[in-house]
């Protein structure tokens, strides 16, 4: 069960990240990644992003490159959030596939 400032830490990295991203995708048109959702571990030292990627032929390429730069996502958004956190999380990202799930479900109940 996730603390009070869990939630409060991983919305506020939420918010933060897909500004980030939203400011970076403008130089790519047709590219869109959605920060899902963020999970912060109990001792706040590392946060976990879910992106979903749009389109989604080059997801895998979109997510290589965003891990390839998360050191740089990392400092920026300490700059960032500077005087709302003490330390920033280590920032780790993962390709969010519920949106998958959920049409796989729907495909197969259509059947």
């Amino acid at each position: 069960m996730e603390t009070t400032r869990q939630n409060k830490i991983s919305r506020l990295l939420q918010k933060e990240l897909s500004e980030v991203f939203r400011q970076q995708t403008t130089a790519l048109p047709g590219t869109m990644v959605t920060v899902s959702v963020v999970r912060v571990s109990a001792d706040l030292s590392v946060a976990k992003a879910y992106l979903s990627l749009f389109p989604p032929e080059k997801s895998k390429e979109m997510l290589g490159n965003i891990q390839n730069n998360a050191k740089s996502i990392r400092y920026e958004m300490a700059q960032r959030l500077r005087f709302q956190l003490r330390k920033m999380p280590e920032l780790s990202f993962f390709l969010d596939d519920s949106l998958d799930y959920v049409q796989n479900i729907e495909d197969l109940l259509k059947k």
